[in-house]
């Protein structure tokens, strides 16, 4: 029988081979995984068709940005994230917000944070790295497939963590929003800028995280 190694597990991990043989290449020479969700940011902060509205939030600038194809449509800052960073891979738990392409997936006009538009956290980008890096087993990784093809959205009690959208304040002080990153790993604006954001996106529109 031949050994199992590092190149098998990432074929079976990321599930298609091209893909697996490029980034076995990659984890033999260097011994560490590939942070697929960065490898992705490289291609996602541009429109994906003439005219697509779609919106890129901005880690280090603090801005959210809603475009029509590369033209911009308007801009909210400052704009507060997890007050644990931003990550390509997080944990639940631990208050840093996902980076990465997503979609919204649903809006409550009923939240406490006024506002609250979910994306579709973990995406399959995130399981895939999950379980390449131990963090899902084999088991974890099936379940959260299953659960999306029935669902049609991501599992929100994995290791991974969930409810993760862009929101309103509600209540939450707005002088704390203007200074600092606060929440648990969602992205915040204000209760008008939710209200105004409501008015350029929609269930399906692209959202960027980087």
């Amino acid at each position: 029988m031949k050994p199992f190694t590092r190149r098998h597990f990432l074929a079976l991990a990321m599930g298609f081979p091209a893909a697996a043989s490029a980034a076995a290449k990659v984890t033999l020479a260097s011994e560490a995984f590939p942070d697929l969700v960065a490898d992705q940011l490289q291609r996602a902060a541009r429109p994906r068709e003439p005219g697509e509205q779609w919106v890129l939030i901005d880690d280090k600038a603090a801005t959210l940005t809603v475009y029509r194809g590369n033209s911009v449509v308007e801009a909210f800052r400052p704009v507060s994230l997890g007050r644990g960073g931003a990550r390509t891979q997080r944990l639940r738990g631990g208050n840093a917000t996902p980076l990465g392409e997503f979609r919204i997936n649903r809006f409550n006009h009923d939240s406490k944070w006024h506002i609250f538009m979910e994306v579709n956290y973990p995406t399959p980008t995130h399981a895939r790295m999950a379980l390449q890096d131990g963090t899902y087993s084999q088991a974890d990784y099936d379940a959260y497939f299953d659960y999306y093809r029935r669902h049609r959205q991501p599992p929100q009690d994995t290791v991974l963590g969930g409810a993760i959208g862009i929101h309103g304040l509600g209540e939450a002080d707005p002088e704390i929003h203007g200074r600092y990153h606060w929440t648990q790993g969602c992205v915040a604006v204000t209760n008008s800028q939710i209200e105004r954001l409501t008015e350029l996106v929609e269930v399906g529109t692209r959202v960027v995280i980087r």
